[in-house]
């Protein structure tokens, strides 16, 4: 009706074209507004909504499909629109500006993954002005807040790069995780994963929205300027469910010094929280820090392109890894990042898949331990070597001694739940997945690719489904996402579905096929890998 073509379809994905941008604005109205009516008498659990983002752009043609930037922003439009609501790019907001009567509001510019620059986004909602904002995907809907746990709980908010130089935004996000990570040593306390924390990056927020959105008592906010060879650091504490500040400094210091700010910051708010978790966080805070800033500012750029699997993002990590480990050969987090890398590139066929891979990444990560026995991002990466060389006992001890260093890393987590389907422990496995959720309400791809792994292995497939679809939509690079997409379809009996997700994984690697499976799962029971393979064999996948 409203003059638009289906393109393509992933997952529950669809992506329309459009000829004008008032056409595709008006269509989009519609569903939404026909959507936010059929919900009004189901249970919010019940409801199917819709996330839209619309984008002006070129594009380019290939057989019935688009590709491009323009598609790749509207997707990423898509991402930060509301359930039930619509996103614009500005210059779809142009095109449409006084031609229709909808009137959409400026929600500011976001920096998005892949993104060389931020996109400013407008927002519309059926609901209108007056109810809470947007909850990121994988969340509790705003109007259902999630409850506070039975022990203190914390988010950190990204800290505002105030240097003004757009190239140092890293710099301030690293300080940010870093402070996550510190804070997560405390099993006394659940403290947010950075992916939920920094879905608020460059927004104005209510800080006791926040609290409610993420489930937590305290947030955490603050600062960085850096300057030369020297760095400000503000932050502040604040009880959510009070308002009030409960702690607040300012650090002006050389930036040989940052390691210690960062333990001062971290120990001022653990006092703030309780005399037991500050005394703990005096026995827990040694650790090594690498000896040359920059393999630290290397690993810092490298750490967010790990967080959902893709191969471009991957080899670029990799690349930053082996430069910080040329500046300083004893960092044992860059030879970790290098481990991580080397195995996915193994499993997902990303380049050279002998045996002599895995064995290189699974060498590299026991350095890594080597060097510094207390990263947990060692001690994981080394459980998942373990654990495709079929060492599932020493695989899932090796991830025991990661979440003892790190008990509330949502990466654990979710690295655990993966390790325990493959050794046939698939019940345990949801509920470590749970907890990596819990943890994590805006998690990546990853998790329900880990949870729906879990699903397979149970036969619960109508669950997996659900799993796969959400991981192959949020992780579309990563080829094993459509690959279990495709399994458990053909596993219900729809083979043409099937297909299409096999189809999907072969444009991302080529070299994909049956004979390939017993590498890239690496499960104990061999009837669990031969049901795989008999489903990607219905499906297609070539042998």
């Amino acid at each position: 009706h409203h003059g638009g073509r289906v393109a393509n379809t992933a997952g529950d994905s669809i992506l329309m074209e459009f000829p004008s941008a008032v056409d595709a604005v008006r269509c989009a109205i519609a569903i939404q507004q026909g959507m936010a009516a059929r919900n009004i008498d189901i249970p919010p659990e019940s409801r199917i909504e819709f996330r839209m983002g619309i984008n002006v752009g070129d594009v380019i043609a290939q057989g019935g499909d688009l590709l491009g930037d323009g598609v790749n922003i509207a997707a990423r439009l898509e991402e930060l629109s509301e359930p039930g609501g619509i996103a614009l790019s500005s210059n779809a907001n142009e095109y449409i500006e006084g031609k229709i009567e909808t009137v959409f509001s400026d929600d500011g510019a976001h920096e998005v993954k892949n993104m060389s620059r931020p996109i400013r986004l407008w927002r519309w909602h059926p609901r209108g002005d007056g109810e809470p904002p947007f909850t990121a995907l994988g969340t509790t809907s705003a109007t259902t807040p999630l409850a506070l746990p039975d022990k203190p709980s914390i988010a950190v908010l990204p800290f505002d790069n105030m240097s003004g130089d757009p190239e140092q935004v890293y710099f301030s996000d690293g300080i940010s995780e870093d402070i996550i990570t510190a804070l997560s040593h405390f099993d006394q306390f659940l403290v947010i994963a950075r992916n939920s924390s920094f879905t608020y990056k460059g927004r104005a927020v209510d800080l006791r929205q926040v609290a409610r959105e993420l489930g937590v008592q305290y947030v955490l906010e603050g600062s960085v300027r850096r300057a030369g060879n020297r760095v400000r650091i503000t932050a502040q504490l604040i009880d959510a469910t009070s308002g009030n500040h409960l702690w607040a400094e300012r650090y002006d210091r050389e930036l040989d010094d940052i390691f210690a700010v960062q333990d001062e910051i971290t120990a001022h708010i653990a006092s703030a929280l309780g005399d037991t978790i500050h005394t703990d966080h005096r026995r827990r805070s040694r650790r090594k820090d690498p000896a040359n800033l920059d393999a630290y500012d290397k690993c810092l750029q490298a750490a967010p392109l790990l967080h959902d699997p893709d191969r471009v993002g991957y080899a670029e990590a990799r690349r930053l890894a082996e430069e910080a480990i040329a500046l300083d050969p004893d960092y044992a987090q860059a030879h970790a990042i290098i481990a991580l890398t080397g195995l996915l590139s193994y499993t997902s066929r990303w380049g050279e898949t002998s045996e002599n891979t895995l064995q290189a990444a699974f060498e590299t990560a026991r350095h890594a331990v080597a060097l510094d026995d207390h990263n947990y991002l060692a001690h994981a990466v080394l459980g998942y070597c373990l654990a495709w060389q079929r060492h599932h006992d020493l695989a899932v001890a090796s991830m025991g001694r990661a979440t003892a260093l790190n008990p509330n890393d949502a990466f654990t987590r979710g690295t655990l739940t993966n390790i325990l389907v493959f050794a046939g422990q698939s019940e345990e496995a949801l509920e470590q997945i749970d907890l990596a959720m819990r943890l994590n309400p805006h998690y990546p791809g990853s998790y329900p690719h880990f949870q729906g792994r879990a699903f397979f292995t149970l036969r619960r497939y109508e669950e997996a489904e659900h799993a796969f679809a959400q991981a192959a939509t949020q992780a579309p690079g990563w080829p094993m996402a459509h690959l279990m997409l495709a399994a458990v379809q053909a596993a219900l009996g729809k083979p043409d579905a099937a297909r299409a997700e096999i189809d999907e994984a072969l444009k991302i690697s080529p070299d994909l096929n049956l004979n390939h499976m017993p590498h890239a799962y690496p499960y104990r029971d061999d009837a669990d890998l031969d049901h795989l393979v008999d489903m990607l064999r219905l499906a297609g996948l070539p042998e």
